[in-house]
């Protein structure tokens, strides 16, 4: 294969904390940091959430304005995803960062379970976020727990309700949702081909996953996530030192694969996204 292979970082997320790895980065000016260190090992996409100075999870959009601008100065050309999942807040405030028009938001267009809780995306948020998203013209990249989510993702965008291309990241690894099954990967890939045959794909594999998916992923021609949200280790034994680390991991991955690492221009370009700012 000599397709480039897109590398999405998930720098914070809204559960891990600084007790689980000292790495993750907290601040926007953390964030930043940590997101350019990943942008020069290989990451083309910035998925980010925001929080408060105690670690909470946060939705305020003055937050996302001002990690929105660190990321344009210092990481420029790369792809700027905001989150618009559950764990940062509720209803509508979770889709509050949309008109500051990054190039993509995460949607969750269905509901799942997860560990402790059950992870709502109601039927009616779901259409006024993928709303907001066309307004602003924002891509959604989707984020399928579950079969049924991608199919309706496959449904919505065929009815013109989700903007841009077609880009569907499988989520597996989540305890009490889809695990990390190497069968039902193979079926989501074959399912994307065969209903979705324009359309792009991704995966992200949780905790002691990520690697195994991410190597997946390379293999089967799609693209693949990494980052300290997802898993702030290297192994049983050692912590990540870094998002950095991550991508690095994944990129070398692609190189075992004979892939090359999507650049910026290479990723706009397949997503089919608007120039860079």
């Amino acid at each position: 294969m000599t397709d480039p292979c897109i590398l999405c970082v998930a720098i914070t997320g809204s559960v891990p904390t600084k007790a689980a790895n000292p790495a993750v980065p907290i601040s926007v000016s953390e964030q930043i940091e940590s997101t350019h260190e990943a942008f020069e090992a290989g990451a083309s996409i910035c998925h980010a959430h925001v929080r408060n100075a105690d670690e909470t999870p946060s939705s305020d959009p003055d937050k996302f304005a001002a990690l929105k601008e660190g990321l344009e100065k210092h990481c420029p050309g790369m792809i700027i995803q905001f989150s618009t999942g559950g764990r940062s807040g509720a209803g509508t405030a979770r889709g509050g960062m949309l008109p500051l028009r990054p190039d993509m938001a995460s949607l969750s267009v269905g509901s799942n379970n997860f560990p402790t809780r059950v992870y709502e995306n109601p039927p009616d948020l779901v259409e006024w976020l993928s709303g907001e998203m066309r307004t602003y013209e924002v891509t959604p990249e989707i984020e399928a727990f579950d079969l049924s989510h991608i199919l309706h993702a496959i449904k919505m965008h065929a009815a013109g309700k989700l903007h841009g291309r077609l880009y569907v990241q499988f989520v597996m690894g989540v305890k009490n949702a889809m695990p990390a099954d190497k069968e039902v990967f193979d079926f989501y890939v074959e399912t994307m081909k065969s209903r979705a045959p324009d359309a792009a794909w991704c995966a992200a594999g949780i905790g002691p996953a990520q690697i195994e998916v991410n190597e997946w992923a390379i293999a089967a021609g799609g693209h693949t996530r990494a980052g300290l949200e997802d898993n702030v280790r290297l192994d049983r034994d050692t912590l990540a030192p870094s998002n950095a680390a991550l991508i690095r991991r994944a990129a070398e991955l692609c190189e075992k694969y004979e892939r090359p690492v999507a650049t910026w221009q290479q990723a706009r370009e397949i997503l089919k996204l608007r120039p860079a700012a």
